[in-house]
């Protein structure tokens, strides 16, 4: 990390008594600029190449007795830098990156301050305190104030008792600002079309012993602002899986220490979409990694079972929750060099709430014997509040046996104290060098950098929403918007592979034998186009050994130690086509909504010298049967450009082998 003093900073005194101190930060290549008022309240603008992305709005933090971070603020010293820094980034789009930025810190009369930081990618701003007493947050006061009716891009909530409760995942709604549903909040990233390719996306990192942001209408104005879960009073219990939530709340949004960082508060700005699946913010304010050695923690593939419905064939035994079920899922994992396999709801009795009680049919110790043999590791599946619960005894009863990680799910909100479970999780089961895929979660703030035993989030509208859901979720449209909103905040599971295929006319929810919509290609293609360390495989083994091509395909694309990720073409809402590279060869996806279109590709990126190419792509009769697919072998180079035709809900899956 490279510190330097600069002179970007400037305030600026009118000859006036009635002058209003602004301070203007500029990000390195100078693109981007923040400009911070100090007069009865704290406010900032933000331009992009002198454009007004977001007009004077304002920012406090309200403490117990109404002291008020931010009122009538009194300036006591400031001052500046210029830093760089190489980070690492284990089971990310890279296994590093380099980022630079400018920070200021206002230091204030009463105790607080704030870092504003300006970045080629974009700004981001945090309080800091510094009182002796642990304090109550009232609130939060976060405005985004915009000079037009701009377009926006919101993920609201599905809470309908407690509009703060749900599992983060819905569809995007497109409307104007003052269009928007008013009398609802979404939850974060949510993002702000300006038109000509730019777009500002909120976001959040490093969220630490504080509720998460909610964003909401003003009216039918063009303002948004802030909105935190207030802290749980008490909690209440459901029959079914014990899980836990608020029964009633209190009337603040956090008990905390009085010396503390607060959450970065982050605009990723974007010129281009192209830039938005890649913009590295979230990851790069975040914590550093708690954890000393990252050797044991390993992404890979997944076979699993809840998707399919434990739904394997032609077997002399009934598939369920058993032994025999489970070591033919082992079975087939091991054929395709698959790495794990995830054992989800029913290996302990949900009602129980005691996970470490596994039901009569399994013998958990067994099965990992019989995975280990055939060089297969074991996730299981639990609740949160019941992992806690019984934290200590699960990480040590089920590492000692040699199970790899947990599936941890349902914890369906992000006041302060389901964030702090959350941690306490991360560093029990890194202690005891267990990995977790969170399910039920709220969305990414860098909590993979911090804790990289966090190898994926779910808070995504994914693949188990097709189990139940009528043709009109339009998963197409969603899978083309995704990758530039979702994806900003960190790694999704959506679990993909759906080896029965639908267009939009035949599509339809069977629960027990689900089928995806659009075609084949299309799920060959979201193992490249998704930030995915641990990937499913959603459907069955039978299934997959019928299809052994597309299988064979899925498991020679690496989701882990990625050492370049490029998006090479893309419009929200429409199509992207990304790109990455492992060692000397590439995997190229890409990926269209119920749009068909041809696709030019251009090999430009590759370095000098040939590259086989092993294209999956579209059949010719993709548009009625979205099963049927074509297979091309050639060789290309940096020189080659090729037209494909992608089908409506369709894609391609292309790999390029490096000709030595």
């Amino acid at each position: 990390m490279k510190f330097q003093p600069i002179l970007l900073l400037f305030l600026f005194f009118a000859e006036s008594l009635f002058s209003t101190p602004i301070y203007t930060l500029k990000s390195p290549d100078k693109k981007i600029e923040i400009q911070i008022e100090i007069a009865d309240k704290i406010s900032y603008s933000v331009y992009k190449e002198k454009r007004l992305v977001l007009d004077k709005s304002a920012i406090a933090i309200i403490t117990n007795n109404n002291l008020v971070f931010g009122d009538q603020p009194k300036v006591i010293k400031s001052s500046t830098r210029e830093i760089t820094e190489n980070i690492a980034s284990p089971l990310y789009k890279y296994p590093s990156f380099k980022t630079a930025y400018n920070e200021l810190n206002i230091k204030f009369k009463g105790g607080y301050g704030i870092h504003y930081r300006a970045y080629n990618q974009g700004i981001s701003y945090r309080f800091y305190s510094e009182l002796k007493k642990p304090i109550e947050i009232r609130n939060e006061i976060a405005e985004f104030n915009f000079d037009k009716n701009y377009r926006s891009f919101r993920a609201y909530t599905t809470g309908k008792k407690d509009k703060y409760a749900m599992a983060f995942q819905n569809l995007y709604t497109e409307s104007l600002l003052t269009n928007a549903d008013s009398g609802s909040i979404a939850f974060l990233p949510v993002t702000i079309d300006y038109g000509q390719g730019l777009k500002m996306t909120i976001l959040e990192s490093d969220l630490e012993a504080y509720p998460g942001m909610f964003i909401k209408s003003v009216g039918n104005s063009t303002s948004l602002k802030a909105e935190f879960a207030p802290y749980p009073k008490n909690m209440r219990f459901t029959a079914g899986r014990q899980q836990m939530f608020v029964n009633e709340r209190e009337n603040l949004i956090a008990k905390t220490n009085g010396t503390r960082t607060f959450p970065w508060r982050i605009l990723a700005i974007t010129s281009n979409d192209t830039e938005m699946p890649v913009n590295d913010l979230v990851y790069a304010l975040a914590s550093p990694s708690r954890i000393s050695d990252n050797a044991w923690i390993k992404g890979g593939l997944a076979a699993w079972e809840w998707w399919n419905d434990w739904g394997i064939s032609n077997t002399n035994f009934k598939a369920g929750i058993n032994m025999k079920t489970y070591q033919h899922y082992i079975d087939f994992a091991h054929e395709n060099n698959i790495q794990y396999v995830v054992l989800d709801e029913g290996w302990y009795d949900p009602k129980s709430g005691d996970m470490l009680t596994v039901i009569p049919e399994l013998d958990i110790a067994e099965l990992v014997k019989y995975a280990k043999d055939k060089n297969v590791d074991l996730f299981l599946w639990t609740v949160f509040n019941v992992l806690d619960k019984q934290l200590d005894e699960a990480c040590s009863k089920y590492a000692s046996m040699g199970i790899k990680g947990f599936k941890v799910d349902f914890l369906d909100r992000d006041d302060q104290t389901a964030v702090e479970m959350v941690y306490r999780i991360a560093h029990a089961t890194a202690k005891h060098k267990l990995m977790l895929d969170l399910h039920g979660m709220y969305k990414p703030t860098g909590l993979n950098r911090t804790f990289p035993n966090i190898i994926n989030f779910e808070s995504v509208f994914g693949m188990e929403e097709v189990k139940w859901s009528k043709i009109e979720k339009d998963m197409m449209k969603y899978d083309v918007t995704l990758p530039f909103i979702r994806m900003m905040a960190g790694p999704i599971d959506y679990t993909p592979g759906a080896m029965r295929n639908a267009n939009k006319n035949d599509f339809r929810d069977i629960y027990y034998d689900p089928m995806s919509q659009g075609t084949r290609c299309h799920q060959l293609a979201l193992y490249v186009v998704h930030d995915s360390p641990f990937t499913m495989l959603a459907d069955n083994p039978t299934s997959y050994r019928k299809e052994i091509a597309c299988t064979k395909f899925i498991t020679s694309i690496p989701n882990t130690n990625i050492d370049e990720t490029k998006i090479l073409q893309g419009e929200l809402g429409e199509f992207i086509v990304t790109a990455r590279r492992k060692q000397s060869d590439w995997f190229i996806g890409g990926i269209t909504n119920w749009n068909s279109r041809d696709i030019v590709l251009d090999f430009s990126f590759l370095p000098e010298g040939n590259f086989q190419s092993t294209l999956f792509k579209d059949g010719a009769n993709a548009e009625k049967k979205a099963s049927d697919y074509a297979i091309e072998n050639m060789v290309v180079n940096n020189k080659t450009t090729l037209k494909i035709h992608v089908a409506p809900g369709g894609g391609f899956a292309i790999r390029l082998k490096k000709i030595i």
